[in-house]
C-alpha cells in the first residue's frame, strides 16, 4: 500500500545485499523507492524520475558519492540527499554539506536512521540550522586517517604501514590503542 504523500526515494549503493534490504525496509514504510548500484545508473534514474530524496553511499566503484551528490543537485537542486559511509570523517562530512547534502550518516544505518536524518533537517533547517561541526583532535584525525588507509589496504598492515610511511611495528602499536576520545 503506497502512500502518495510520502516522498519518492533513490537509493544508491554498490553493496547489492545492503541496498535491497534497505529498499525493502523503506518500501514497507510506504516509500516509492528506486535503486541503483552506481553513479551512472543513479543519474539515469534521477533524470527520468526526479526523486524528492536520495540516499547515496560515499564509496562506490566509479564516481564517488560526493561526485554523485553534486551531479544529483545539478539535475534537481530540490532533491534532499543523505550520504552514507563506512569511512566517515569530519572532512568528508563537511564536504558533503558544502555540496548540498541534507545529512551524513555512518554505516551501518537502518531505515529508521535514514528517515530520522531526513526529518532532522525537514523544513529547510539543513546546514544553516545544524550545530557547527567541531574540529577533531589531532589524535582523532590521526586515528581516522590510519583506519581509512588500513581499510583501503583491505586490512594488510604491512601495505598500510608502507603507504603511511611508518614502520609496521609502529603501526601495530598505534592500532593496539583504542580510538582516541572525541572530547579528550
Amino acid at each position: 500500500m503506497q502512500r502518495k504523500d510520502l516522498p519518492t526515494m533513490l537509493l544508491v549503493d554498490d553493496d547489492s545485499v545492503f541496498r535491497e534490504r534497505l529498499a525493502r525496509a523503506l518500501r514497507s514504510r510506504g516509500y516509492d523507492v528506486w535503486t541503483a548500484g552506481g553513479a551512472a545508473e543513479a543519474l539515469d534514474l534521477a533524470r527520468r524520475e526526479s526523486p524528492e530524496r536520495a540516499v547515496v553511499d560515499l564509496r562506490m566503484g566509479g564516481a564517488s558519492g560526493l561526485e554523485l551528490l553534486a551531479q544529483l543537485k545539478k539535475v534537481d537542486p530540490a532533491t534532499e540527499v543523505v550520504v552514507l559511509t563506512g569511512y566517515g570523517s569530519i572532512a568528508t562530512a563537511v564536504e558533503a554539506t558544502k555540496l548540498g547534502a541534507t545529512n551524513y550518516l555512518p554505516k551501518p544505518a537502518d531505515a529508521e536512521d535514514i528517515l530520522r536524518a531526513f526529518e532532522q533537517t525537514a523544513g529547510g533547517e539543513a546546514a544553516a540550522g545544524a550545530a557547527p561541526i567541531e574540529a577533531p583532535t589531532l589524535a582523532r584525525a590521526e586515528w581516522e586517517h590510519i583506519n581509512r588507509v588500513l581499510a583501503d589496504c583491505d586490512g594488510n598492515i604491512s601495505e598500510a604501514a608502507r603507504r603511511l610511511g611508518i614502520h609496521r611495528r609502529s603501526l601495530q602499536r598505534k592500532l593496539a590503542r583504542f580510538a582516541p576520545d572525541e572530547h579528550a
